[in-house]
């Protein structure tokens, strides 16, 4: 039983020498202990785009502009990006220091999409969820997903929240 598969289920929490912990009982009468319950908690972040919901869509779900926005920091790009934006299709970014020394691939499948409004999709075994709604003042755009276990979750919030600056910066200056 994982931590994800534990919600819903029958639970207690508890502390054991300052750590929290979660007592999951499972459907077939198992029992697990969790002391990681960073999988457990969803982080998110959100900016408002001072431009049209069709163009701040489009922005986002297109691969040449998605290549323009998708860094944390100047020191960091993304050289390739794909999109089937369909419910099953794939995407995937793949994410590099300018300098050579690392990079990676974010990749995913759509799980569900409606048009100007929701993405949500899959990517590992965390899955995330982006909301496009329109303010007095352009689009809040909404990204909540799965923390991880390897970085602190104030980090994965900060690099997250970076990046959504960033989409906001590319999608107002192109206007």
């Amino acid at each position: 039983m994982s931590p994800k598969s534990a919600l819903g289920k029958a639970f207690i929490w508890g502390t054991l020498r300052s750590q929290l912990l979660l007592l999951a009982f499972g459907e077939s009468g198992s029992i697990a202990l969790f002391s990681d319950l960073t999988s457990l908690m969803r982080i998110t972040v959100e900016t408002t785009v001072s431009a049209p919901l069709s163009e701040v869509w489009c922005a986002y779900t297109t691969p040449e502009d998605i290549k323009q926005w998708n860094a944390a920091s100047d020191d960091w790009h993304t050289t390739a990006a794909t999109v089937d934006l369909r419910e099953g299709g794939a995407f995937s970014s793949r994410m590099e220091a300018k300098d050579g020394s690392m990079g990676f691939d974010f990749a995913g499948t759509y799980t569900k999409i409606v048009p100007q409004a929701l993405i949500e999709y899959s990517f590992g075994d965390r899955t995330a969820q982006v909301e496009f709604t329109d303010a007095a003042d352009g689009v809040k755009v909404r990204v909540t997903f799965d923390a991880e276990t390897t970085f602190p979750v104030e980090q994965q919030q900060q690099g997250w929240q970076a990046i959504l600056e960033n989409f906001a910066r590319h999608v107002e200056k192109k206007r």
